[in-house]
């Protein structure tokens, strides 16, 4: 079986609320490769989180949090600047994330600092989201995609507030093709798809990643649930989500990552057409994670996603 790698940020996010009429923010540990990681974690497949974190408080309770969470840090690194902040404001149960913090803490892992045995004996292999727009990172997920024996997996996780024009997209769909080339699964959400693809359905969004290399494709698509698009299926499956009662979606696509993640270490990848039941039940792993507040914190466990879905 062996384990898990997940590679990118870590970082502190200030999720705005009220209090007594006033507006606050509650801490949460967060960065969508860790809500990953402790994902998986919580789902039973051991994992080792790969990136860099700061000098200061918030990163100990950063390391702290991964420690009870269960989730390795042989691959963690310490730099010399603050943690960086993600304050998250909300219109609906979806976040709009602003990031202060520059350098990013996230932002300095070198690619010399990786463990080769670590990467290489990995089962399963995660790189993606907002860390990749760092140099050093980018070098660093480049060198681990080279040395992994195991299975690779990306998600491009686009942050448009940090996009600042049109050629920075553009490098970015460079780096999203350059991954997806080589990886066994890419997922990416319907917004991420329309940002870096403006005006193209998403099936030809779909198609144009498998034609890339990657032989499937997830893309979610909030409470309208997944496309799927893996074998030789002329079509991506629509599989739905479950009806729940969400409050906040900070987290949801990452539960899915971890879940697809979890499974592939555990029981290997399916057979192509066997994908829209493993996506069918991270969308129930995405669903609980909507019915509670703060991504990292609100990862289920497996007994907790049967209790909530018995008949799923």
């Amino acid at each position: 079986m062996g384990y898990a790698v997940v590679l990118g940020e870590a970082l502190v996010d200030l999720l705005e609320g009220q209090a007594d009429g006033e507006p606050v923010y509650r801490q949460a540990i967060g960065g969508a490769p860790l809500n990953v990681a402790v994902g998986v974690a919580r789902l039973g497949a051991p994992v080792e989180f790969v990136g860099s974190v700061g000098d200061d408080v918030l990163a100990g309770r950063i390391r702290d949090f991964l420690r009870d969470c269960g989730v390795g840090q042989r691959g963690v690194v310490t730099v010399p600047v603050p943690t960086t902040l993600a304050v998250a404001t909300f219109a609906g149960a979806e976040p709009d994330f602003r990031f202060y913090g520059e350098p990013p803490s996230y932002g300095l892992l070198a690619a010399g600092a990786l463990d080769p045995a670590l990467i290489g004996e990995a089962g399963v292999l995660y790189c993606g989201s907002i860390a990749l727009l760092r140099t050093p990172v980018l070098a660093a997920a480049r060198r681990a995609w080279s040395l992994t024996t195991g299975r690779r997996v990306f998600d491009p996780n686009v942050r448009p507030r940090l996009m600042p024009d049109e050629g920075a997209l553009d490098d970015f769909r460079a780096v999203v093709a350059e991954f997806a080339g080589t990886a066994d699964l890419v997922k990416l959400s319907a917004v991420d798809a329309e940002l870096l693809y403006p005006g193209e359905p998403l099936d030809r969004v779909a198609a144009r990643l498998r034609a890339l290399g990657a032989p499937a494709v997830v893309i979610t698509r909030g409470p309208a649930g997944a496309l799927v698009s893996a074998g030789a299926a002329p079509e991506p499956v629509a599989v739905p989500a479950p009806v729940v009662r969400a409050v906040d979606a900070t987290g949801a696509g990452d539960s899915v990552m971890a879940a697809l993640v979890a499974d592939l270490l555990l029981t290997g990848p399916p057979a192509p057409d066997g994908w829209p039941a493993r996506v069918a039940y991270a969308l129930r792993v995405a669903g609980l994670v909507c019915e509670a507040p703060g991504g990292a914190v609100a990862m289920p466990t497996r007994e907790q996603v049967a209790a909530r879905f018995p008949t799923g």
